[in-house]
């Protein structure tokens, strides 16, 4: 066997593996330079399936001269071919994700209101999963096409299209409602990211939506992941749809002879001290009685609702403590008195 029928395909792989490298210095040398403004940020995440995808690409363009014996031939050409969809759909998604973000993250630093930033991240991440979700199965459907039995049976496949696809239909339907339920809650705007939200009893914060379930991080640093149909169907309640401020409660139990006007003197004192108060609103009202208490709620506002749960301790600390130090016998107290027989 002559010595250049041996060595022409490592010499086409040299000069392949060589044109990938010299492309990743000509990235890496535009990324740097100060002109290139936002195209760096869409060069660097992207270096890694650029690459693959020219090689792929460089591979079957000089396959016919590399000298391969006719039984490698094939196979290796259908391998390179798959080689090229997977990562030509890897770069396609991680442009189509970089461009999504990147519109986001300007939008969030043109706009001021909270509330619209976090819809448009919210639907900007479900158009996000539902495109890279399009590009996998486009990409899965071009490599099954690259079978010569699959193609052989496109035909009768296309037939019994129908019925295929109400089995399918039947089968996955939980999976489809849940599908068109993240849809719905994305741009129905019914919940959106970083919403405080109360599910099946637990206070929680958004912490993520995908297509077929949503996380809530909870105040315990638990996560309760539940399906999308659930917001759907299912009521709920969200702290922060429109505006996180909310009002904050707490109940005191005391004894009648406490004397509201010095609790509510200081209720004010101790408000202007706090920081998680927003100034918007308070009162200190008798809403019950017991024949031993009366029942005591003090309302305030705060900017949010984790502000208002740490407002609401540190109001009810503060009350109870003035009390117990000024007036003790405003404090709750268990009759021990006895009836003699």
């Amino acid at each position: 066997m002559p010595l250049w029928t041996v060595l022409r395909p490592v010499v086409v792989l040299a000069a392949v593996v060589l044109a990938v490298v010299l492309l990743d210095r000509a990235v890496q040398l535009v990324s740097r330079r100060p002109a290139a403004g936002p195209l760096r940020g869409l060069l660097r995440p992207c270096r890694v399936p650029v690459l693959l995808t020219a090689g792929a690409l460089l591979l079957l363009a000089v396959e016919p001269v590399a000298g391969l014996p006719r039984a490698a031939h094939g196979p290796l050409r259908h391998g390179l071919v798959l080689l090229a969809i997977a990562a030509g759909a890897w770069l396609l998604a991680r442009v189509v994700a970089l461009l999504i973000d990147t519109s986001t993250a300007r939008y969030a630093t043109e706009r001021r209101d909270p509330a619209r930033i976090r819809r448009v991240r919210t639907q900007t991440g479900m158009v996000r999963r539902l495109a890279e979700a399009g590009i996998a199965v486009l990409a899965l459907a071009a490599a099954l096409m690259t079978f010569p039995a699959v193609r052989s049976v496109g035909a009768s496949l296309l037939a019994s299209a129908g019925i295929l696809g109400l089995v399918v239909g039947v089968a996955a339907q939980s999976t489809l409602a849940n599908l068109f339920a993240g849809v719905q809650l994305a741009f129905g705007d019914m919940v959106r990211l970083g919403d405080e939200v109360v599910v099946a009893g637990d206070w929680g914060t958004v912490e993520e939506i995908t297509l077929t379930y949503v996380v809530i991080a909870t105040w315990d640093e638990r996560r309760i992941v539940m399906p999308v149909s659930y917001f759907v169907g299912k009521p709920f309640e969200n702290w922060s749809r429109r505006d996180p401020a909310i009002t904050g409660t707490a109940l005191l139990h005391l004894d009648h002879r406490t004397p509201m006007g010095e609790l509510r003197a200081e209720f004010e004192r101790a408000l202007k001290e706090c920081a998680w108060w927003d100034g918007r609103g308070s009162a200190l009202q008798v809403v019950d009685t017991t024949p031993s208490t009366i029942v005591v709620r003090a309302l305030m506002t705060a900017r949010s609702a984790s502000d208002a749960f740490e407002l609401r301790c540190w109001v009810r600390e503060r009350l109870i403590g003035h009390l117990r130090e000024h007036y003790p016998e405003a404090l709750p107290r268990v009759s021990l008195d006895r009836v003699d027989a």
